[in-house]
């Protein structure tokens, strides 16, 4: 499954007969689902490759952030629908909650994941990316759960977390519909952080994944734990929590590495103010 792809091979990444391209960079990785025909729907082979790629970077430390995105006009379409059928096993074959549970996965993988989505992200595809931390998506990104259209209940987590993240009524309509959230529409609603031209959106994926390289590796590791088990808690409890974490963190941080990177932090907010 695993190939190391140059900036230019990636762009190519069609012709491969690979369900999954891995291109290591300095500091990061871009996963990038690649059955383009198939509107990057998850086979279970698709599926395996993912999880394999996400255990294995997380064994690697030079990754400190990962892209991950889809070729061709979508992202992902969910579950590949005519494996399924033509699978006797049916969904079993699958192993959604269990070897094949790339949602465990990416939530066991400690560093932050950026998921770039570049088309249409649909049902099992939108749990895909909602199980990213940061999502950026182009201008031609569509978010769909079609779960009731297709007669299946979801599995990864999207009829607990989308409510969360744009409000119920919201969330139920999009649910009870399968209609689609245009990009604009998701980041009004804080479903992305950003909408980017097509054209850009690998760019400034690959951008922002070089901004938390540059970071402190251990320190973003430690605020992505907070931040996620933050969010299973109430205020009070979370508040209690990040005071623990903080005093067994910080005791170990010395005033000359502070002050080291508090100079680059100034220069950089130069940098950034004079662009």
């Amino acid at each position: 499954m695993e190939r190391v792809l140059s900036r230019t091979d990636a762009e190519d990444n069609q012709m491969s007969d690979q369900e999954l391209l891995l291109e290591k960079c300095e500091g990061y990785a871009v996963l990038t689902l690649n059955r383009p025909a198939a509107m990057n729907a998850l086979s279970p082979q698709l599926l395996g490759d993912l999880c394999t790629a996400f255990r294995e970077l997380q064994d690697d430390p030079g990754v400190r952030a990962v892209v991950l995105t889809g070729a061709g006009r979508a992202f992902c379409a969910g579950l590949d629908l005519k494996a399924l059928s033509a699978n006797e096993e049916g969904l079993g074959a699958f192993a959604i909650h269990g070897e094949h549970d790339v949602v465990a996965a990416i939530n066991d993988f400690d560093r932050p994941v950026i998921v770039a989505v570049n088309g249409v992200a649909a049902t099992g595809g939108f749990e895909l990316a909602l199980a990213g931390d940061i999502l950026l998506a182009s201008s031609q990104a569509r978010f769909a759960d079609t779960h009731c259209r297709v007669g299946l209940a979801p599995g990864w987590g999207l009829s607990q977390k989308l409510a969360r993240i744009i409000g119920p009524s919201r969330a139920r309509e999009a649910h009870f519909t399968g209609n689609f959230i245009s990009a604009q529409q998701a980041a009004d609603w804080g479903l992305v952080s950003r909408v980017v031209e097509q054209a850009h959106l690998l760019d400034e994926s690959r951008k922002l994944a070089m901004e938390i390289a540059s970071c402190v590796p251990e320190t973003v590791r430690v605020y992505k734990q907070l931040v996620n088990d933050g969010l299973e808690m109430n205020l009070a409890a979370g508040l209690v929590m990040e005071r623990n974490v903080m005093t067994h963190v910080n005791q170990h941080v010395s005033g000359d590495s502070i002050s080291s990177r508090r100079a680059t932090v100034q220069q950089r907010g130069k940098s950034q103010a004079a662009d």
